[in-house]
């Protein structure tokens, strides 16, 4: 990522000693089956990040002021297994500092990493997936690495809430807890999916947001674009409702998959990171 500071905030918010926010990078591109580029995200969402006003007028607050370290990158792509590691690794250690830690992808897959941190760090924690697709295949293409796998092992070692869902195989229904899963079909109709979710949630909870789970006609730079997808203030609504009822202990964003003749999606994908930590911290 070069020698550059997350939103080019003032250096005084950028050191890793102030800071209550990590980011760290993963630009990772490695299992990805149709469109590819997806490693090109986080440079992409750094740059639309430069470029975004830091004052939020929904919660009247500068976030950045709280401090947001840009870790190194992990760019460890030997196998989807060692970045995989790597994240975990990365995502542990700046966990054992105190620090709220906050990943950018990359592929999905890189989720197996982080959530395997999160859930080593913290009890009884609730996974939240915002996504078009289920993820729930125990291996794919001879890994369970694989960006098609990225939920599974959630799904056996977490409380998992699958929120957008339209997109899967069938022989992921036998590892999926229905229950707990809120399909795009549905959502428009049930208006009361937001807080029945919440309410599924424990205590501490991640939050991974693929990027396809939003509707391509506001982010369509993603790898695998899926009609019928979440809308913004849909999006923020939910999120917002989660900060607010629960302790969110980390997040990523993934799969954002940059085109070089638009602009809109890397710029949502910046805005939806910054309103993210926006409401973590406007209820200190």
């Amino acid at each position: 990522m070069g020698n550059r500071n997350y939103a080019g905030i003032p250096e005084e918010y950028a050191q890793l000693s102030h800071a209550k926010v990590v980011l760290i990078p993963v630009p990772y591109d490695g299992t990805s089956t149709w469109q590819k580029g997806a490693d090109k995200g986080p440079e992409a969402f750094l740059e639309a990040s430069e470029n975004m006003e830091l004052f939020d007028i929904e919660t009247r607050t500068e976030v950045y002021r709280k401090g947001i370290y840009l870790a190194d990158a992990v760019t460890e792509d030997s196998s989807p297994e060692a970045m995989v590691e790597a994240v975990h690794q990365s995502a542990l250690d700046f966990i054992s500092q105190g620090k709220f830690v906050t990943l950018f992808g990359g592929e999905h897959s890189i989720s197996i990493g982080s959530i395997r941190a999160f859930q080593e760090s913290f009890e009884d924690l609730t996974v939240v997936q915002l996504d078009a697709h289920a993820d729930l295949r125990p291996s794919y293409e001879g890994s369970t690495c694989n960006h098609a796998c990225a939920l599974h092992e959630a799904s056996k070692t977490t409380n998992l809430i699958q929120v957008g869902i339209r997109s899967m195989d069938i022989s992921e229904l036998e590892h999926m807890d229905e229950s707990k899963t809120y399909f795009a079909h549905e959502m428009h109709v049930h208006k009361d999916w937001m807080k029945q979710s919440v309410d599924q949630m424990g205590e501490n909870v991640f939050i991974t947001i693929d990027l396809d789970g939003f509707d391509p006609s506001i982010l369509p730079s993603t790898g695998t674009p899926e009609p019928g997808g979440l809308q913004w203030y849909e999006t923020l609504e939910y999120l917002k409702l989660i900060f607010e009822n629960r302790n969110v202990v980390g997040f990523d964003i993934v799969e954002l998959c940059p085109k070089e003749d638009e602009k809109s999606s890397d710029f949502l994908a910046a805005k939806l990171y910054y309103k993210m930590l926006s409401y973590k911290f406007a209820i200190e």
